[in-house]
């Protein structure tokens, strides 16, 4: 299934092994934190601006993909998920609506300059999940450590360096892991109809409001898709 942490691709070792990131490591649920450098095929340490594909039909990198009533792994249900890379060799991204018990000022202190104390550490997915990653929108887009969209991307090592970021960063989003796909197994899920695509707003990737994000982007979507998101997370409840 989506998400299975000993799924480690080719495209992500290669960017654990070429990038000069450390990275944050918590625990986002004792607060618990130290700061190393991530054991090479850790699939979260990515550098320049993330491939594009060559061999598929459509990549969904920048795209969301919702979790459709089909869709019953625990780590996904009703997931809004960021798809930040989506090739030949795999696919990464970041669940948007689930956020933490804690806060980024309780589990990585030196990033509230970025994102706020009280703002809380997103679940990003079930690999790396005590690796922190950092999504943020760029005013000065040369300084992103990857690039998903032309103004929006990952911070690198700096991310502790606020006088290098000064003016850099419009507004960033801590997240504690992050979801990894395997080649061709995104493409089987969405066969199989277990993802809703739809693009993004920018407003929708930093809610205010992660806890109806599912729900909203479906009413956004419109038609059949509207209904969808009135059902109750438990069918047989209806």
């Amino acid at each position: 299934m989506c998400g299975a942490p000993d799924v480690v691709q080719p495209w992500m070792r290669r960017a654990a092994r070429d990038s000069e990131a450390c990275l944050w490591h918590v625990s986002i649920v004792g607060g618990a934190r130290r700061r190393g450098c991530a054991a090479a095929g850790v699939p979260v340490c990515v550098s320049g601006r993330l491939g594009h594909n060559a061999g598929m039909a459509e990549s969904l990198r920048g795209k969301l993909i919702l979790a459709s009533p089909v869709l019953r792994d625990p780590n996904f249900v009703r997931t809004v998920v960021l798809i930040a890379e989506h090739t030949d060799e795999g696919a990464m991204g970041l669940v948007l609506n689930r956020p933490a018990g804690s806060t980024v000022g309780e589990a990585v202190p030196d990033l509230s300059w970025l994102a706020g104390d009280t703002e809380p550490v997103y679940v990003g997915g079930p690999v790396a999940e005590t690796a922190v990653i950092v999504l943020a929108e760029f005013d000065r887009p040369e300084l992103a450590g990857a690039l998903v969209e032309e103004d929006l991307g990952f911070i690198g090592a700096d991310a502790d360096d606020p006088d290098r970021l000064d003016g850099a960063i419009r507004r960033a989003r801590v997240f504690a892991g992050h979801a990894g796909w395997g080649p061709g197994q995104l493409e089987d899920e969405l066969a199989e109809e277990a993802w809703i695509v739809e693009p993004p707003t920018r407003e929708e990737i930093f809610t205010a409001d992660p806890t109806d994000l599912w729900a909203a982007v479906l009413r956004r979507k419109g038609h059949r898709y509207a209904l969808l998101a009135t059902m109750p997370p438990d069918p047989s409840l209806n």
